[in-house]
């Protein structure tokens, strides 16, 4: 085999190895979407409660993102990746025999701190692994990957509800755990770009306290009260220490995670959009199946159906990207990606108890064409801004802040949906419509939270136009 079969064998031995494991860690976060209900009639427990399942998943994942530098560098990525996937599989098997929504939710947030490690990790070793030319298609099979995973999560999840019961939805870890981890241990090449660092115990401590305080006080805001004591507190010293912890890391010689990233403009502004394209998607992700479920009491399995389309035009249209993007660059993909989720995600914000299955459906498929478009080549444009050696910390920041983000959404959304539906619920009493009055409340609530994300949406197309500067030399002295 002579050098340039084997740079192609190399390439698609470590593709595999890779879309293996950033796939299960994704898929993980969305096919339990669809069974919140049955998770609330299962253990007795409420919406709040059972929400900790995806939002404690994500904060998880946000929280260990920061430290996946420093054990990238201690480690090697290799390593480091297949601790992830083996810690991942186990807690998958320990959700199985979860005795009640405490014990589920805390093997969960375990699951979520390697999922958090696996998913930057899969990122960085793409742009130390693969050669430039060749990133952006790299990036557009990662961005399949992850895209993938949220399109048919709901849908395989709805199915295996329906047949199997809820336990299925994490057994089916266990298969694609083992199978990645024989992959990342075959293909994977062992290598190290940086020395060993010290690590960084305070900026470790101060990045936990301030996640997990500001995601407590915005996920649980409405039910303790927004002026409570004991909101206020955790917004107060969760901020106090997020701005300890980005002086930490500005100031020390060997930070936990290099915010000087945050330097290249390019990267700065495709991370805000990747933002909003996470808040964006996790307001679909987390109420079409309440919407579909709770208020027009569809089983999981037609909610599952009703995802497919998307998920499937998704799954088309990544590759697609990918190809395109080396041709004419990301802003006139991202751009057009980013209003075709806000206008979708706006035309959603007018659902109401008759509104039929194709409806959502067809909107569902045009927010999904959306984020295909947008993902990847604003994924990529930020992480190209950064020099190589930097890949693993800016690999850190993006999942970290985007992982974060996405939290906070599903506690915001939450809140609002919560909210919302009290106050139209007064509305519709005052008014003396009764019938449905439950149902009817929760639809305008789902509606307001529809049109919240799509203004977010919105925000993000000025920025859109920074991405059209030219990046600036890429510079090594990032000390």
């Amino acid at each position: 085999m002579d050098t340039m079969e084997s740079k192609k064998s190399s390439f698609w031995l470590i593709m595999l190895a890779i879309f293996f494991g950033n796939f299960m860690a994704i898929l993980s976060t969305t096919t339990i979407n669809v069974a919140f209900p049955i998770f609330i009639t299962e253990f007795h427990a409420n919406l709040g409660s059972v929400q900790w399942m995806m939002a404690g998943f994500m904060l998880a994942t946000g929280v260990i993102a920061p430290t996946v530098g420093f054990f990238g560098d201690l480690l090697s990525y290799k390593r480091l990746y297949i601790i992830a996937l083996s810690g991942f599989t186990l807690f998958s098997g320990m959700c199985i025999i979860a005795w009640n929504i405490e014990s589920l939710v805390t093997f969960r947030i375990l699951q979520g701190v390697f999922s958090g490690a696996i998913i930057p990790t899969t990122m960085t070793m793409i742009y130390q692994l693969v050669e430039k030319e060749r990133q952006a298609f790299a990036m557009s099979l990662w961005s399949l990957s992850s895209m993938l995973a949220p399109a048919f999560g709901p849908t395989l999840g709805g199915w295996l509800t329906e047949y199997f019961g809820w336990e299925s939805l994490f057994m089916l870890n266990l298969p694609i755990g083992i199978a990645a981890i024989v992959a990342a241990s075959l293909f994977v090449p062992y290598y190290r770009l940086n020395k060993k660092a010290s690590f960084d115990l305070f900026g470790f401590i101060t990045v936990i306290a301030s996640s997990t305080l500001l995601l407590l006080a915005f996920s649980e805001g409405n039910a303790w009260g927004w002026t409570s004591v004991k909101t206020l507190s955790c917004i107060g010293i969760g901020t106090i220490s997020l701005i300890l912890f980005i002086r930490r890391e500005l100031t020390v010689s060997e930070p936990l995670l290099n915010l000087r990233v945050f330097k290249f403009n390019r990267f700065t502004y495709s991370l805000i959009i990747n933002c909003i394209i996470t808040a964006s998607l996790y307001s679909g992700s987390f109420l079409i199946p309440i919407f579909l479920q709770n208020i027009q009491h569809e089983s999981a399995l037609d909610t599952a159906l009703v995802l497919l389309p998307g998920s499937v035009v998704m799954a088309f249209s990544t590759p697609i990207v990918g190809k395109l993007y080396s041709k004419i660059g990301p802003f006139p993909l991202i751009m057009s990606g980013i209003i075709l989720v806000g206008f979708s995600t706006w035309e959603l914000s007018h659902l109401t108890l008759q509104s039929t299955n194709l409806y959502v459906a067809g909107w569902m498929t045009l927010r999904y064409v959306g984020i295909a478009f947008a993902f990847m080549p604003v994924t990529n444009a930020g992480m190209t801004a950064i020099p190589k050696e930097n890949a693993g910390h800016g690999s850190a920041v993006t999942n970290w802040i985007r992982q974060a983000t996405g939290a906070l959404s599903i506690g915001v959304f939450s809140s609002i949906l919560a909210a919302r539906s009290l106050t139209h619920g007064m509305e519709l009493k005052e008014n003396n419509l009764t019938a449905r009055l439950a149902e009817h409340a929760k639809a305008m609530a789902t509606n307001d939270v529809f049109l919240t994300a799509s203004i977010i949406c919105a925000l993000g197309v000025p920025i859109v136009f920074l991405l059209r500067k030219k990046p600036r030399a890429l510079s090594t002295g990032m000390k």
